[in-house]
Formats: structure tokens, C-alpha cells, sequence
């Protein structure tokens, strides 16, 4: 589940003449140049999956198009101006306003083109009905940290895709993260554990370094302390197979400071509260999909 080592060292390391080479064939339309848009974008590019000259990107904020624009891409405020010519089509957009997207680009559409959506909630059948027939769909979850290179994406294949489409969504997102098939009924829970998990993270970093801080520690040496405590343990998890009650074991001697905490955890509905947000998460992504 990390990042092959191919992949980790091109991030590393950057781009090469070779694979700039064999991505070269495809231009790329990013419709939606938001936080998704840009970690996209800045991910495949530091990967050197795609030279900067083959992505094309809209928005109508010209805020986000500045953003984007100074990675070296091409921008535009017109939708179909960009999908046209383009061979993959990522729709970066909002649940709320994906039919107007949809409509706008609908008319050049055709069968050359690869979509694919990351638009929470959104189904491949909805997509595929406010386009023309054939259209090539694919749905995908994937979260922020690709922008790091550590993305979690999940991606469902549409009936008029074709096995390569697949490897080819695969190759894109896992050069920014892990990233597996499966079917389209697990996107919305995936939506609620990876998709949303980032913010729960994030907040779970933030309340540990407040607990750092009423403690005594600097503000920015919690901080720091509480993100690498957190990187440290999901790396013990892919990287030794281990479960986690397994190495949360490890850390708990009898009688210690670490069980006198997980305790208070407990006591305190810390699971609890994690299962409930994946679970609140997941319903309204469901919900976005009946509307």
C-alpha cells in the first residue's frame, strides 16, 4: 500500500527525459482547478508523469488559475475550450455544480476522451446519461495528501471503459499515492474513511499538540511532535503488516503512562467518535448521489 519504488523515486528525484517521453502522447484537461485540481496537478508533474505543457486546466475563480497556472500549465475559463483537444479529462469539481459542467462539455465529447470524476457522490450512471453515448467514465475517490505524494484513491470503472483505461487511472493516481480498483458501491464509504480521513487527522494532530502545549511544550515542537507521532505509526502499520491493536500492544507496558491514556481514550469515546465520522461522512456522500 505505499508507493512503489519506481514512483518514490521519481518523486524524489523528479522528473526524467523517459517518462516525460511516453507521457507526452496525452494531453490532460483539468476541469476544476480547486485543492484537488492543484494537488493533481502539482502531484503528476513532481512525479513526472506529464510535462507541464500537456495540462490544461479551467476554473472560474482567476485566484485558482493564478495558482495553477504558475506550476507552468496552461489555463483557461472555458470548459470545452480545454476538454476538446484533450485525451483524459479529470472533473475536479464540485458535487453541486457538476451538471452544469457536464452540459457545458457535453457537446464535445466523443469517444477519444477518458473522464474521470472526483466529484463526491456523483455516479458514473448520471455522468453517463448527461453524455453522449460511449462515453467513457471513470469514478474515483482520492484525498489531498497526493499533493505529498501519499494520496489514498479508490476507482470504479465505467460499463464502456476498457481494461487499459483502468491501468491508466491507476498509473496516474499511484504515482501520487496508493491506489486500487473496486467496485462503485465501496466509493461512498470510502469517501467517508480516506476521502474525509485527512480532516480527522488533522484535527486529531492539532488536538495532540494542544495537549502538548497545556503540558509545556513549545507550540511549533507539539505540533511537530504530534504530525511525526501519527506518520511514524501509519508507516509501522504498511510496512510491518502488523495490526494496530497489535502495535498499539507494544507501546502499552503494564501499569504505564500509555495504557493509563488508552483508557482515558476509551472512557472518553475516542473509537467511537472515529467510527461515527466515517459513518457520517459515507451517508451524506449516499445522500449527494440520490439527488
Amino acid at each position: 500500500m505505499r508507493l512503489s519504488r519506481v514512483f518514490y523515486q521519481l518523486y524524489r528525484k523528479g522528473p526524467t527525459e523517459h517518462h516525460y517521453s511516453e507521457a507526452a502522447k496525452m494531453s490532460i484537461a483539468i476541469v476544476g482547478a480547486g485543492k484537488i485540481g492543484q494537488a493533481m496537478a502539482r502531484g503528476f508533474l513532481r512525479a513526472g508523469l506529464v510535462p507541464a505543457d500537456r495540462i490544461i486546466a479551467t476554473s472560474p475563480d482567476p485566484d485558482c488559475l493564478t495558482q495553477i497556472g504558475s506550476l507552468g500549465v496552461k489555463t483557461t475559463y472555458d470548459n470545452k475550450d480545454a476538454v476538446q483537444p484533450s485525451n483524459v479529462v479529470f472533473l475536479s469539481v464540485k458535487p453541486n455544480i457538476m451538471p452544469s459542467v457536464l452540459k457545458d462539455i457535453a457537446p464535445v465529447i466523443s469517444e477519444k476522451h477518458l473522464l474521470i470524476s472526483l466529484a463526491a457522490g456523483v455516479t458514473i450512471d448520471y455522468i453517463e446519461k448527461k453524455l453522449p453515448a460511449k462515453a467513457r467514465v471513470v469514478r474515483v475517490m482520492s484525498n489531498t495528501p497526493c499533493l505529498v505524494g501519499e494520496g489514498a484513491t479508490i476507482f470504479a470503472r465505467g460499463a464502456t471503459t476498457k481494461a487499459h483505461d483502468g491501468e491508466l487511472v491507476r498509473k496516474f493516481f499511484s504515482s501520487i499515492g496508493y491506489c486500487d480498483e473496486g467496485d462503485e458501491s465501496f466509493i461512498d464509504a470510502v469517501t467517508g474513511l480516506s476521502g474525509s480521513g485527512p480532516a480527522y487527522a488533522y484535527t486529531a494532530i492539532d488536538a495532540l499538540a494542544d495537549g502538548g502545549v497545556k503540558m509545556g511544550l513549545p507550540r511549533q515542537l507539539s505540533l511537530k511532535l504530534a504530525a511525526q507521532a501519527l506518520l511514524g505509526a501509519a508507516k509501522m502499520i504498511l510496512e510491518t503488516n502488523r495490526h494496530p491493536m497489535a502495535l498499539k500492544d507494544d507501546v502499552c507496558s503494564p501499569g504505564g503512562c500509555t495504557i493509563s491514556a488508552i483508557h482515558k481514550l476509551e472512557e472518553d469515546g475516542f473509537r467511537k467518535c472515529l467510527i461515527n465520522a466515517v459513518e457520517a461522512a459515507t451517508l451524506r456522500s449516499a445522500e449527494l448521489s440520490q439527488k
